[in-house]
């Protein structure tokens, strides 16, 4: 009886193929585990969500991706599903920057360190009206035309643009891409160099624009191999015998 009862199962199944989508950005999802609770056997879709996977009616599969949370159904003789994930949100949220101070915060604190270059950076009115008519500021004129002007100019610029990368810092930083993508390491420091965002963009985007950033770039860096680090190979000790 034992021995009939396996080929019957594997008779009844059916190919049966389906997507995963993001059930809020309606993205498709890639390297979603999806298990045959019956069989224990799993597969991973492609990176366009797609999937191809024997089951038998009844049988429970089971939908998983880190950082979604997990989806069960039933398998009844669908033809093809159509299955949609919804992200752990609120994990990722929890992931604040403790300790860092923010980078207004940090700049404010160099304009009054370097008050004196960004007085000399910025002239002020060249003209000015008094009782006895218009004229000349002089001192804007001194600080617009000066050696000592142009310098504080060029290093107010530099602070500015600091100021601009520390804030590009705040917002990208390694904690958030590791929770959401999960990367590690070489991986992990790899991508923040390749696809660390321009701070016109970072500037406006909201949380969700810098999550959707995230995510997309992560699509790129996985179907290009050749963005990654290369992993060190090991040594080879090769035994060279000398012929007589």
């Amino acid at each position: 009886m034992v021995a009939m009862c396996i080929p019957m199962y594997a008779f009844s199944q059916q190919q049966l193929e389906g997507i995963v989508y993001d059930v809020d950005t309606k993205r498709r999802l890639g390297e979603v585990e999806i298990r045959n609770l019956n069989t224990q056997k799993y597969i991973y879709n492609d990176v366009r969500g797609e999937f191809r996977a024997d089951a038998a009616p009844g049988d429970v599969l089971v939908f998983k991706k880190r950082g979604y949370h997990s989806d069960t159904l039933t398998f009844s003789n669908q033809s093809a599903l159509i299955v949609n994930l919804k992200e752990q949100v609120h994990a990722i949220e929890e992931v604040n920057v403790y300790g860092r101070r923010h980078p207004d915060e940090v700049f404010a604190e160099m304009k009054r360190e370097y008050g004196k270059s960004f007085e000399l950076a910025a002239p002020g009115e060249m003209f000015s009206v008094g009782m006895t008519g218009a004229g000349l500021n002089i001192n804007s004129l001194y600080n617009l035309v000066s050696k000592e002007g142009r310098n504080a100019r060029r290093f107010t610029s530099f602070l500015e643009e600091l100021h601009k990368q520390n804030i590009v810092d705040f917002r990208f930083t390694p904690e958030l891409v590791r929770n959401l993508i999960g990367l590690e390491g070489e991986e992990l420091a790899a991508f923040m160099q390749l696809f660390r965002p321009r701070y016109e963009f970072v500037e406006h985007a909201s949380y969700y624009d810098m999550v959707d950033y995230i995510k997309s770039k992560y699509e790129v860096f996985k179907l290009h191999p050749n963005l990654r680090p290369l992993r060190e190979l090991p040594e080879i000790e090769l035994d060279v015998k000398k012929e007589n």
